[in-house]
């Protein structure tokens, strides 16, 4: 931004005193120090809404808004702009006339930015306004379906280092492991365009939420795919000669034996990214053409922000927060992998967190690195089990313990004794239902009297998809195909809205856009305590229960879909046949 452009947008600001002169002097010094757009500063400062911004630059410079997302985008006029352009300039070809392109852009005072775009497409550049974070999101959106954006720029970085270097051994696993020359493989990895690209694969993953990413190696390229909203994609391809000096770059950075290529090995590596501390935990693995790399990513800004932010329905959460009042006893949270039964606990350990309670965890692995807890790693090769672990933590004077998964009866029945000696226990179980955690317990050898006198509530949990509110359609479901799948209005207590998923570029075309969790609660009373001692089966218990009550997780699923915050489809992919 010139000089006259930048006192044109200062004098905006002060003339509607949306800015303070302490607070723009502030954004100034960034500027100078950082380079960047003024007003791109000002917003990520929280000095001004983007809103306001817009309506401000829309008045005084007499340039209309628009809304991308209820823009249908030409793949052809997008293709006009090449995408590295596009991400540096934060612009969206949206239409074509004549001779002119139009284009969205947050700040359209960038005059660097309209002469290289009509230097390049050789078309008269006419500007219209888009909030900034509505532009990154459409062109992720553009540049998630169509791959070869993010290949292009991979393959450049790989070009750059192929330059720099002759070559690398090729990643299978040889006969001969000695023959890898590892000296040149790490000063290969730390070469730019490889550090480049690994930073371009974790930034893009982190952009489009995935939560694990997944390189693989094959006999000629080597595959990167990103999980999003639990489904995984494919993201792009990662040239077969850089496939030693990626994994080097990322064994360096999780702290791993980069000559070790024989044997499993897990690590971790923390960074930072748009004001966020992310922590990876990563996997390696040894397969036919080298080593599988799978990298989770840990967000801790998703446990800060507690149960009520989970996407839960409130009576399930009014549940949980009536157990974990409870000074002592034990809570059960089951589910399948990946049904979001870690990040459940670690959001009640997090509030539960303060300098008067001692919260000791006993984990395999720890995914989170909670402040303020001792957290423990399960080391079973050294004789460090949960059960060896649990006996230990319970001379650490603990308030709440939280054991990472009941695994067997010794750890069971320790951790239930525990509970009944003081401590709020927290856990997971692999069960399908609240009621089979009850029966799990018994088989696993733990007294029925026992788990009567300790358990509090058992959740069952699952991670749906929530419907793309930006594209979704109303639609009227038919009657029957209702009462098929067990809804009645007595589930609500306000008509129901039916929604199905269409898909946009905000959603990247799935219909889906982040996920929430489905709870089924069952809080044991007198009642269901008799039945445990008198060897109730898990079927009388969840009978007794619905009864009273209780919720299942299909029905507690339905309420969420006639809220209108998913599918039927996803409804009945993610929940069982009662």
């Amino acid at each position: 931004m010139n000089e006259s452009l930048k006192k044109r947008l200062l004098e905006l600001l002060k003339k509607h005193r949306l800015v303070s002169s302490e607070a723009m002097e502030r954004a100034l010094q960034i500027q100078r120090a950082q380079g960047g757009s003024l007003s791109e500063i000002l917003v990520k400062q929280g000095v001004v809404s983007s809103k306001d911004l817009m309506g401000l630059l829309s008045a005084e410079l007499n340039i209309p808004p628009i809304n991308l997302g209820k823009c249908t985008l030409d793949p052809e006029v997008v293709k006009l702009v090449p995408e590295r352009l596009a991400r540096q300039y934060h612009v969206v070809p949206i239409a074509k006339l004549g001779h002119t392109l139009t284009v969205a852009m947050a700040d359209p005072m960038n005059i660097f930015a309209l002469d290289d775009l009509k230097m390049l497409t050789k078309f008269e550049i006419d500007p219209v306004l888009a909030a900034d974070e509505d532009i990154m999101k459409t062109l992720g959106g553009i540049y998630g379906q169509e791959r070869e954006g993010m290949t292009a720029l991979v393959e450049e970085h790989a070009s750059d280092a192929e330059e720099d270097a002759e070559g690398l051994p090729v990643a299978a696993v040889s006969e001969d492991e000695s023959a890898t020359n590892v000296d040149q493989i790490t000063t290969e990895s730390a070469r730019a365009p490889i550090v480049k690209m690994v930073d371009l694969m974790l930034a893009e993953a982190l952009k489009k939420r995935a939560s694990d990413i997944h390189i693989e190696p094959y006999e000629t390229q080597v595959r990167v795919r990103y999980r999003v909203d639990g489904n995984l994609q494919v993201a792009f391809i990662v040239p077969k000669k850089n496939q030693n000096a990626v994994l080097a770059r990322l064994k360096i950075m999780s702290r791993l034996d980069i000559t070790e290529n024989r044997l499993p090995q897990d690590g971790r590596f923390k960074i930072h990214f748009e004001n966020r501390e992310i922590d990876f935990r990563v996997s390696a693995l040894p397969v036919t053409h080298g080593n599988k790399v799978v990298l989770r990513a840990l967000d801790k800004q998703n446990l800060s922000m507690g149960l009520d932010k989970l996407g839960m329905l409130p009576e399930p959460i009014a549940h949980f927060k009536e157990a974990v009042a409870r000074p002592f006893g034990m809570i059960l949270v089951t589910g399948p992998t990946g049904s979001g039964k870690s990040t459940t606990l670690y959001s009640v350990l997090n509030q539960l967190n303060s300098t008067e309670r001692n919260i000791v965890t006993i984990e395999d692995p720890v995914e989170y690195q909670l402040e303020g807890t001792t957290q423990i790693q399960v080391l079973p090769e050294i004789g460090l089990t949960f059960a060896n672990g649990l006996r230990s933590i319970l001379r650490q004077t603990p308030d709440i313990i939280m054991v990472g998964e009941i695994r067997d009866g010794e750890t069971a029945d320790i951790a239930v004794k525990a509970s009944l000696t003081g401590q709020l226990v927290l856990s997971t179980l692999h069960t399908n239902d609240a009621p089979g955690a009850l029966t799990r317990l018994a088989d696993m050898g733990v007294e029925p009297f026992l788990i009567a006198s300790s358990l509090i509530m058992v959740a069952a949990q699952r991670l749906t998809r929530k419907i793309c509110t930006n594209c979704r359609e109303a639609y009227d479901v038919p009657k029957d195909v209702l009462e098929r799948v067990g809804f009645t209005t007595a589930m609500l207590k306000q008509p129901p809205a039916f929604f199905r998923a269409k898909g946009c570029l905000k959603c990247n075309k799935t219909g889906y856009h982040g996920r929430m969790g489905t709870l089924e609660t069952l809080t044991l009373d007198d009642k269901i305590r008799d039945m445990l001692v008198g060897g109730a089966s898990s079927d009388e218990i969840k009978t007794y229960a619905r009864g009273q009550g209780m919720e299942t997780l299909r029905e507690n699923a339905l309420r969420q879909f006639a809220l209108g915050m998913t599918t039927l489809e996803e409804v009945l992919r993610v929940t069982a046949e009662e």
